[in-house]
């Protein structure tokens, strides 16, 4: 949809009669992509801003305390604290702060809004959203009770792009429906011998990558010993169990173009629907379990012995969420974590086997 051809006006009305519902759910409705409906309202409550990744993400800091909120489709991450410890990267850049700690993809980063959404009581909410080229969320930014707001305007005047009118400066480009390919067996020995030798879990994409290999493939073809299937309830009893143990634990949740890390316990497991939440000061998660289609253990080998996660997928293939043991580099991976994950729950085909 063209800036020439959409209803500002209809969309705005839209927004102003349903003043409840989320823009993501309002723009599904009026089949739009998210990014789409943001800038409807370019020159109103929203201002287009440019994406100088190193700019927006060092001048973070001095706004102080916000909530950065990550997700994709099945799981949404959210973290307080500050922006802090900013590494820069042109192909990859990372916020390794002792609360906010992300990977981030610039490239794929292509619509930047400062958004100032009045609310009912009068105040107004503001934030800073992204977008790919699809239209759909990479990362938003909200402001909280201690966010400096004077910090924070200046940021956005600084960052204000020349062009303030509605509708994007790129129509949004469609997404290619997600498959899982077949697994290739041909493949098999190669990647057990890559993956044997790995000493980082961080070569385990590259080694992918040189394969060729969807990822639930990879762990289809890995071997028992290296990746085994859990029954999708295992991601609820997980985090189940590590409240109960105060277990703590990193969780990793990713849009296309940015991954948000939680690490620490977690403690208030509350489940409403088909959502499993976690609900403690500074963290929520909220996952929809019913888009867990599958469920692994994967076992990685390191310099410092295996480590192990649990990853969810969707029907799709598509990762939704992941889980470590919290572990300092140079460590051992703990040994209460593992045996969480050896007891997790595997289907009844598989474990009357």
């Amino acid at each position: 949809m063209t800036r020439e051809t959409t209803d500002f006006a209809h969309i705005r009305r839209m927004r102003e009669t349903n003043p409840k519902m989320r823009e993501r759910d309002l723009a599904a409705m009026l089949e739009l992509s998210e990014a789409e409906f943001v800038a409807a309202f370019c020159g109103d409550t929203v201002r287009r801003i440019d994406i100088r990744f190193d700019e927006i993400f060092k001048g973070l800091e001095a706004v102080g305390e916000v909530l950065a909120l990550t997700r994709n489709e099945s799981a949404v991450h959210e973290k307080a604290g500050v922006y802090d410890k900013f590494i820069p990267g042109k192909h990859a850049a990372m916020m390794l702060g002792a609360d906010i700690d992300t990977r981030m993809f610039p490239a794929l980063w292509v619509h930047g809004f400062a958004v100032a959404k009045p609310q009912e009581d009068g105040t107004v909410r503001h934030s800073l959203q992204f977008f790919d080229a699809h239209g759909d969320a990479v990362h938003k930014i909200h402001t909280r009770d201690k966010t400096d707001l004077d910090a924070w305007e200046a940021l956005v005047r600084g960052l204000l792009a020349e062009d303030q009118a509605p509708g994007l400066l790129q129509d949004v480009v469609p997404a290619k429906p997600a498959s899982r390919p077949q697994p290739d067996t041909e493949k098999q020995d190669a990647l057990r011998e890559r993956w044997e030798n790995l000493t980082d879990p961080h070569q385990f994409h590259g080694m992918l990558r040189d394969l060729d290999l969807h990822r639930l493939n990879a762990l289809t073809l890995a071997g028992e010993h290296n990746a085994w299937v859990l029954d999708p309830s295992a991601v609820t009893d997980l985090l189940q169990r590590a409240a109960e143990t105060e277990l703590p634990i990193m969780c990793f949740v990713g849009s296309r173009g940015c991954i948000q890390i939680h690490s620490g316990p977690v403690a208030r497991i509350a489940s409403m629907g088909p959502w499993i939440n976690v609900m403690d000061p500074g963290f929520h998660l909220h996952l929809r379990t019913d888009h867990i289609a599958e469920a692994w253990a994967v076992r990685k080998p390191t310099k410092d012995g295996h480590v192990t996660s649990v990853e969810a997928f969707d029907a799709n293939g598509t990762l939704i969420i992941q889980f470590f043991g919290l572990r300092k580099e140079g460590n051992v991976e703990r040994s209460d974590w593992r045996e969480l994950v050896q007891d997790l729950p595997r289907p009844e085909a598989v474990a009357a086997e």
